[in-house]
């Protein structure tokens, strides 16, 4: 079965706004997830952020440093590593794909206002479509919902 490639365009909200409720879909659907950001540094704020993120409510997760990785349902990372054995993967903040033939999907989020992001986002998709998988394009909308646009 192909990966599912999705390309997540911000425009109107930072990552931090949009990154919860597509995890939260992810849980209710039973998916186990990893997210890479581009950094050590990045991946250590948005574990904080995703403890804080709602004043009355957080997503259960883990790093490294937490320990039993295998046994996270949202796994942060800024390595290629997929300890939890996760069917989605995240890639925020330009961070370098590993292979994603064992995933279900891969989701890259790109900040629309920055050129070198862009010029990533472009380069990756050319990639995906290159190694046959199917690739979908959705930009974000004022509400900050999404729209596919290819």
């Amino acid at each position: 079965m192909s990966v599912e490639v999705l390309f997540y365009h911000l425009v109107h909200q930072p990552l931090e706004a949009a990154l919860p409720p597509l995890l939260m879909k992810c849980l209710e659907r039973d998916w186990r997830v990893v997210v890479q950001a581009g950094s050590e540094e990045r991946c250590a704020a948005l574990d904080a952020h995703l403890w804080t993120f709602q004043d009355d409510s957080f997503l259960p997760h883990g790093t490294k440093a937490d320990g039993h990785a295998e046994e996270q349902l949202i796994y942060m990372t800024a390595e290629g590593d997929n300890p939890n054995r996760a069917d989605v993967r995240f890639l925020v903040d330009r961070a370098a794909p590993p292979p994603l033939a064992g995933y279900t999907r891969a989701v890259y989020m790109f900040d629309g206002n920055d050129s070198e992001a862009l010029a990533d986002a472009r380069q990756r998709w050319k990639e995906a479509k290159a190694e046959g998988f199917a690739v979908t394009y959705w930009q974000q909308t004022g509400a900050g919902g999404w729209e596919r646009k290819a």
